[in-house]
């Protein structure tokens, strides 16, 4: 007699794969037996309240708010002409690493405690790790970069 070309294996991936096909009937089933119940019922709605949040129920139109078209601002809000603020590139920093050999190095910003890139070609004054130095940001091919970096005495 032949041994059977059904293995264990083979036959439970059969009835799993049997399994899973009938889910997806009875699924796609109470999905159209669903569809038909809210033809019935009608169309379902969403109401916003006047504080703006989605409810099942419709707003109190005593607690409704008129605005005007002019007063909403999408954006950066306008500052007005005697209120102009002043921006000052040059910032503050340390040196935390330079590597003169290689002729770049790393400022910390006093402010911001942010790192920045600077090299040799952004330099005015020679520096060395842990001095004070002012500088002005760009933006680089990998982010902002010091340029004129000048000793701070």
């Amino acid at each position: 007699m032949a041994k059977s070309q059904q293995t264990f294996n083979k036959s439970e991936k059969e009835k799993k794969r049997l399994k899973k096909r009938e889910e997806k009937k009875k699924k796609m089933e109470a999905r159209k037996a669903a569809a038909k119940d809210r033809g019935k019922k009608g169309i379902a709605f969403a109401y916003v309240d006047h504080l703006g949040n989605l409810t099942d129920t419709p707003p109190d139109p005593s607690k409704r708010i008129e605005v005007e078209a002019d007063d909403i601002e999408i954006g950066i809000p306008k500052t007005p002409e005697g209120e102009k603020e002043v921006f000052d590139p040059v910032r503050q920093g340390t040196v935390s690493f330079f590597d003169s050999s290689k002729g770049f190095g790393f400022i910390i910003d006093t402010e911001t405690q942010e790192k920045y890139f600077t090299h040799v070609s952004g330099l005015l004054d020679e520096i060395a790790e842990n001095d004070r130095v002012s500088f002005e940001l760009v933006k680089g091919m990998k982010g902002m970069n010091a340029v004129k970096v000048t000793l701070k005495k």
